[in-house]
């Protein structure tokens, strides 16, 4: 078999030496890749420079990626020759498009002069006391991948912060419904720490829960090839 896993969080630039950054450390993709290699998969892991990796396997293929649009193309000819998607990554939501001083902005007479501008400063003036930043949203990856191979079968993760369990699998149940997942593993940031990783695998008709991130990667392992067994 022949899976697709993304670890590790993304990272858009500000300027040549600034960026906004995700800080998933990519563990979780590489205990959930090392688990399918074990197994005699194929992986092909997309991830970040600084994330954790697998070490050393035959079968393990890495691909290192910066941003949303490194992502975005390395991804896309990735899901047309794969069979299972797991998409593990902490994925930006918005990407820098300019920096203004502060009374640029209140000078302004329309803020939407500044959308249409792009940062050409190697590194911009530090001379400021205020700086707006302008910011717009990438595109949501995970709502492309049945677009580009409508038979690959995806595993999705959703993570929020110190929401009520209900809120968790409401948001996680409409993601798997909305990019008709198998999977959602469902994360609250305030349940993961070095020595647990609370979550749960919400299916269409069921819900999983595990307390580590080996636990995960065991019923993603599980679920996959028993599935494939069928």
């Amino acid at each position: 078999m022949k899976l697709l896993i993304t670890s590790g969080g993304t990272s858009e630039k500000i300027d040549q030496v600034r960026s906004i950054t995700n800080h998933s450390t990519g563990k979780l993709g590489a205990l959930i890749a090392e688990s399918f290699l074990a197994r005699g998969d194929q992986v092909t892991l997309v991830t970040t420079q600084s994330a954790v990796k697998p070490a050393f396997h035959p079968n393990l293929t890495i691909q290192i990626i910066k941003n949303v649009q490194d992502l975005l193309e390395t991804m896309q000819p990735l899901v047309k020759t794969h069979d299972v998607l797991i998409h593990s990554m902490a994925v930006s939501d918005y990407t820098p498009i300019y920096m203004a001083g502060f009374d640029q902005i209140t000078a302004s007479q329309d803020l939407t002069e500044f959308l249409n501008k792009t940062n050409v400063q190697g590194k911009i003036s530090s001379q400021d006391d205020y700086q707006v930043l302008f910011l717009k949203q990438t595109p949501k990856i995970i709502s492309q991948v049945k677009k580009w191979n409508p038979n690959i079968r995806l595993i999705g993760f959703k993570l929020l912060v110190d929401v009520s369990k209900e809120k968790l699998l409401a948001v996680a149940r409409a993601s798997l419904v909305k990019n008709q997942a198998e999977i959602i593993v469902a994360n609250d940031l305030d349940h993961i720490s070095n020595h647990q990783h609370h979550a749960y695998l919400v299916k269409q008709d069921s819900v999983i829960e595990a307390t580590t991130k080996e636990e995960i990667a065991q019923l993603l392992l599980t679920h996959i090839h028993a599935k494939d067994n069928l």
